[in-house]
């Protein structure tokens, strides 16, 4: 429970630290983004607005130009140019509607004749307006546009109109690519770095948080062990006097009763303190795992299952049910012998004892994968829903008034579940009217 408590504390703490910095780190990612598209933006509409020669400043307003009175590009919208101050240089070229270069500016840039063809081409065949080449590193923007040529024939001026043209507007972004690729890298080497720190600071102040528990649930482990046997003694010697007493001849019958009902009471006093003695060495082994007074070794579950099984057949015939089993052969565990029997007859003597008169008691053991998997199901009163969370708790009984027609005290289950998990393994338990009360261990 301990172990279960601490990882549960780190991960709670890992998990917890990993959203904040999920967060933080995500928008600082966003914002650089955001940032690098803008400049990317402005670059593009910047081309698309001015003139083709136009050059920006380093340090200037980003090359504020007079609009075309012609109607071309340079006067899209009535615009006059970017008045922003980054300065992002872009390669514009006008081409005809088939791809041909028309014209271009005259930026301190280069570009790979196949690298423009393919830009070109996918700007004139896009959907869209603007679009990135994300093999090349190249970011583009597209504006059609027509331009009248004037032409004179004999002194007459004729204008004939062009087919229709477009400008298109390229950017280098592999650098901006570069370092939003090395902001990533840094980002999730910080945040490994972060959560390899925390898990050992977690896992060193998970160690000291819990001492006062470790302490107090030893402290209980230790008192309920040592009052067990404290216990055994005075019992004993209870249960032989009484023997003696209801054997002898001299004590008047109505006076027998007396003495049995303290006998019966004395017994389930010791079965009681029997169920404590046990729970306190699961609880043990739970907390220290298969060591100390428990056995590592390799037992056929099958046989284990199948002798349990037997001797119970004898004990459902008396509570008026039946035993089924389906056993696979062969299935071999690694554990305790005594306690996985125990387990065992706790499960099916439980089936056994909330069994519907005339019902099966099913008792089937099967491989699941790298597993073994023992299913026991009875067919009587289903478990309520709001009870199931709460059968394999000590003292629990969802039947308060059947508690000592059943003989039990509340500790076989809360006993089974110690075991199976100090052996690694899981215990779960479904109930229903149709499919029965089924408990489940998985080793």
């Amino acid at each position: 429970m301990l172990k279960r408590l601490k990882r549960n504390f780190v991960t709670i703490t890992l998990v917890l630290t990993g959203i904040v910095l999920a967060v933080v780190l995500g928008s600082t990612l966003y914002s650089t983004w955001r940032t690098q598209h803008d400049i990317v933006d402005a670059a593009l509409e910047r081309g698309l607005n001015n003139d083709l020669d136009q050059m920006p400043t380093m340090g200037g307003p980003g090359g504020h130009i007079s609009a075309d009175d012609d109607g071309g590009p340079g006067a899209r919208d009535g615009k006059n140019g970017d008045s922003g101050t980054v300065n992002l240089l872009a390669l514009i070229v006008d081409v005809t509607s088939d791809g041909v270069v028309i014209k271009s500016s005259r930026a301190p840039v280069s570009i790979d004749a196949d690298v423009l063809t393919e830009v070109v081409q996918e700007a004139l065949n896009s959907d869209s307006d603007s679009g990135t080449i994300a093999g090349q590193h190249v970011a583009w923007r597209r504006m059609f546009y027509t331009e009248e040529v004037t032409e004179t024939v004999m002194g007459t001026v004729v204008y004939e109109t062009q087919d229709a043209a477009a400008r298109v507007v390229l950017v280098d972004t592999s650098a901006m690519d570069e370092a939003f690729s090395a902001q990533l890298r840094n980002d999730v080497l910080i945040s490994i770095a972060a959560l390899l720190a925390l898990l050992l600071i977690a896992n060193f102040l998970s160690e000291r948080a819990l001492k006062p528990v470790e302490h107090a649930w030893e402290e209980q482990r230790r008192f309920v062990a040592d009052a067990s046997h404290e216990l055994k003694t005075p019992l004993a010697v209870i249960i032989a006097n009484t023997q003696i007493l209801a054997n002898d001849p001299a004590i008047p019958a109505e006076s027998k009763r007396w003495v049995e009902s303290t006998a019966d009471e004395a017994g389930h006093m010791k079965s009681l303190v029997t169920d404590l003695l046990e729970l306190a060495r699961a609880d043990e082994s739970a907390t220290d795992g298969l060591t100390g007074a428990r056995q590592h070794e390799d037992i056929d579950f099958s046989e284990l299952v199948d002798s349990a099984t037997l001797e119970f057949d004898a004990i459902a015939f008396e509570r008026g049910c039946e035993i089924e089993s389906s056993i696979e052969e062969g299935i071999h565990v690694q554990g305790d012998r005594e306690w996985l029997e125990r387990v065992t007859k706790i499960l099916i003597d439980n089936g056994c004892k909330y069994a519907a008169a005339g019902t099966q008691v099913e008792v089937k053991l099967r491989r699941a994968g790298q597993h073994a998997q023992l299913d026991v199901t009875n067919f009587g009163q289903p478990i309520d829903a709001e009870n199931l969370p709460h059968v394999f708790e000590r003292f629990y009984r969802t039947d308060k008034a059947r508690a000592r027609t059943t003989g039990g005290f509340g500790l076989g289950l809360a006993i089974a579940k110690s075991t199976v998990e100090a052996h690694g393994g899981k215990i779960s338990v479904t109930s229903s009217e149709a499919a029965g009360t089924t408990f489940t261990v998985v080793l």
